[in-house]
């Protein structure tokens, strides 16, 4: 909305200084002091009111060191990520925007299944909360919307490699008269000199129609990536900072690749693909990340709020769809690796007990407890201990995911 008014006073009034709205950079940084100056002020006045409400955690009891004492800890506090990144979004952000629209779309769609299952939760008293297979439908829909107008939509394109130079202008985009923006259902593949995989060539073998036909590839491949991706955000998110941090850090990286790949300068530089118009995805990452951050205030160990799957399955599924809208969805193992490991453990746990129980007849466990994070608590690690070194990790392979953008 902000946007759209200091333009009016640029274009129309020529006001001066109105113009630095038209600067992704600019907007950005606003965007983030906006996000964290929301997080951090209003989130105290959110827990109270989630106090108030006795919108309580339920604490199982796991044998876990200080485990009882964060039991009635306010939950849901995902409302509060989501209230400081939207915000700053629909202010600084152009709203037609098709990225945009879809991570707000995300936003709210992923936060709305969050909160209905902390709702049944905490007022229904229903520990299982919503039905696994609800979550699974709603985290389908978002795949199947998201999926479907990144390949259908004709504001999604890819920009053809030029060798002709191209020049800035005046607000922070550039023009080029020899470049031919296409649909195209191609990503990255990371670690690869020639990296880029198209979709549609899969079925290349099956039909001679195979890029009227990809979407029979690409939407699936959404769907997966989205509820896989949203689920290990949930499965992080077991002890204070953890999924908060590593999401902080993760998104960040996400934001430069965003950058990089809007600005045709930048991405003929670095000869990564150019997708116009990605670039406004980094306002929004911004504000993500001041959210994050914020809400890393209260959750820091002791906690102060937990986020409930509001907020855990609204990171996933944020995550998901930035890193699938600037191609570079290959590289979330690496990049969200600590999600995979936490899902990974689960899978691995409860296969071999089932498997262990029918043939011995006695249910054996390869973790001590799953996710991974209760694994190391039961070896007598401290949770802030845990939680710093799992950010390192973060730290670490967000960097090895930048460097891929020469390493190949």
């Amino acid at each position: 909305m902000l946007y759209y008014f200091f333009e009016y006073l640029d274009k129309t009034l020529d006001i001066p200084g109105t113009g630095v709205f038209q600067y992704i950079t600019f907007r950005s940084a606003l965007a983030l002091i906006l996000s964290l100056l929301l997080s951090t002020v209003y989130g105290k006045k959110i827990i109270n009111f989630l106090r108030n409400q006795q919108v309580g955690e339920t604490v199982r009891e796991l044998g876990l060191a200080g485990q009882t004492q964060k039991a009635g800890t306010p939950t849901m506090g995902g409302l509060i990520i989501i209230f400081a990144t939207l915000i700053p979004v629909l202010l600084l952000t152009k709203l037609n925007n098709i990225y945009i629209i879809l991570l707000i779309v995300t936003t709210l769609w992923m936060g709305t299944i969050g909160f209905i299952d902390d709702y049944i939760k905490i007022f229904k008293k229903d520990k299982q909360g919503l039905k696994g297979i609800f979550k699974v439908i709603g985290q389908v829909g978002l795949g199947l919307i998201v999926g479907s107008v990144l390949y259908f939509s004709p504001a999604v394109t890819v920009r053809e490699k030029s060798s002709k130079p191209v020049l800035f202008n005046q607000t922070e985009s550039v023009i080029s008269q020899s470049d031919k923006e296409v649909k195209s259902m191609t990503t990255t593949i990371p670690f690869m000199k020639n990296n880029e995989l198209d979709y549609a060539k899969i079925l290349e073998p099956f039909t001679d129609d195979y890029q009227k036909w990809a979407w029979l590839i690409f939407i699936p491949i959404v769907i997966f990536i989205i509820t896989a991706v949203s689920n290990g955000a949930n499965l992080t998110d077991g002890i204070d900072g953890l999924a908060a941090g590593t999401s902080a850090i993760s998104v960040l990286a996400l934001g430069i690749f965003a950058f990089i790949s809007g600005n045709i300068i930048l991405s003929s530089y670095l000869n990564v693909m150019y997708i116009p118009n990605s670039g406004e995805m980094t306002v929004f990452i911004a504000a993500f990340v001041g959210a994050l951050i914020g809400f890393l205030w209260y959750n820091s160990y002791p906690a102060s709020v937990f986020m409930g799957d509001t907020g855990s399955l609204t990171i996933g599924g944020i995550i998901a769809v930035l890193a699938i809208s600037v191609r570079k969805e290959m590289l979330l193992p690496v990049l969200c690796a600590i999600f995979f490991a936490e899902s990974a453990s689960v899978i691995i746990q409860v296969s071999y007990f089932k498997y262990t129980k029918k043939r011995f007849g006695e249910g054996r466990r390869i973790f001590l407890m799953s996710p991974l994070h209760h694994h190391y608590q039961k070896k007598g690690y401290h949770e802030s201990k845990i939680v710093t070194r799992f950010w390192i990790i973060t730290i670490l392979l967000a960097i090895v995911s930048i460097v891929t953008l020469k390493l190949r």
